[in-house]
């Protein structure tokens, strides 16, 4: 039975990763560290509330004794690091608390690890020569795109972020990639671009404009609703994790993007239409007489691609679902989990 530490899972992706994984390996035991910030719940892991190979750790990143102990209590093996403030807005109105977990924090689980792991730059003790370092990352260090359809995101694409959010996530990516080529450490990095699906926080845009539209509140759209993402399903982006973490070659970056550009016109436009079928208003009427412009976020960047056939090619990985699949699967799960009778 191999010990992996597994960071932030309460969250989003995490919590969607950690069934998959546990399900797929039975030789893996998981130790899951999280907060349990606002943005953490453990009713997203209800699933393996009663997995015996699934441990809960609340506890914060930062706390080196800690992450020392848990790295010598279950023999950890491998890590995968999703823990990350990752909402925008909130690093605008508070960029320290960014700062301190997305940096401090991943230099505190990595330094652990080659600590434990290794003996000295470029030596491995004796049985932890697989030990491996899996930081989530995100496509929003590499700043923004122009509306060339051809303009996509490459692992070689310079960093440029644009916020304090993704540059605390572009250091973060730094630090890993220095333990790499400084002490020889196992490391690998995927940068994803926007996960949607089951259990994202209700502060992100597409479960923002489900819950307003059932609740019968105006949908907030900023600015003039043009700004382009790739949306990658959440189920492909475990698999894409899962891939890399095994098979991806030590040292190597590796983007995973869906290749499903939408505006967040056409994303509004498409839950409001699938909505007015699989969830009639009282009235009759549109849920898209709820969209409501509002005042855009400060540096909004424009528009992210990612140019995933790294991925692709050397690994074998490729997204399952395209926009139109996943998105009726995301909504099916909100109303099925909130839905309040609509009006």
């Amino acid at each position: 039975m191999k010990s992996l530490l597994v960071t932030g899972c309460a969250g989003f992706i995490g919590s969607n990763f950690v069934p998959y994984f546990l399900e797929k390996y039975p030789d893996y035991t998981i130790i899951n560290l999280d907060l349990l910030t606002y943005a953490g719940n453990m009713e997203n892991l209800v699933e393996v509330a009663n997995n015996e190979r699934h441990i809960f750790v609340q506890g914060d990143i930062c706390d080196r004794a800690l992450i020392e102990s848990l790295f010598s209590q279950h023999d950890i093996r491998g890590v995968i690091h999703f823990a990350a403030e990752s909402h925008v807005d909130n690093s605008i109105k508070n960029p320290g608390v960014f700062i301190q977990t997305n940096v401090n924090g991943t230099f505190t689980l990595i330094d652990v690890a080659y600590k434990t792991w290794m003996e000295k730059p470029f030596v491995y003790k004796a049985g932890y020569e697989e030990c491996r370092f899996h930081h989530i990352s995100t496509d929003e260090v590499y700043g923004t795109l122009s509306d060339d359809p051809s303009d996509l995101f490459t692992e070689s694409t310079p960093y440029a972020p644009n916020s304090p959010y993704s540059a605390s996530k572009a250091g973060s990516d730094m630090i890993v990639r220095s333990y790499h080529h400084t002490y020889g450490m196992n490391t690998v990095i995927t940068n994803c671009s926007n996960n949607y699906g089951p259990k994202q926080h209700n502060e992100k845009l597409i479960p923002t404009v489900i819950r307003k539209a059932l609740s019968g509140e105006n949908i907030p759209v900023y600015g003039d609703g043009k700004n382009i993402r790739d949306w990658l399903y959440v189920l492909d982006h475990c698999k894409g994790i899962d891939l890399v973490y095994h098979t991806g070659r030590s040292g190597e970056v590796y983007n995973i993007g869906g290749r499903n550009e939408r505006n967040n016109n056409q994303i509004v436009d498409r839950i409001c239409t699938l909505l007015d079928t699989m969830q009639p208003r009282d009235s009759g009427t549109s849920y898209k007489e709820l969209i409501t412009y509002v005042e855009d976020r400060a540096g909004h960047d424009r528009r992210y691609a990612i140019n995933a056939t790294k991925i692709e090619t050397e690994l074998g990985w490729s997204a399952d679902e395209n926009f139109d699949t996943g998105i009726v699967k995301t909504i099916e799960w909100y109303l099925k989990k909130y839905a309040p009778k609509a009006s």
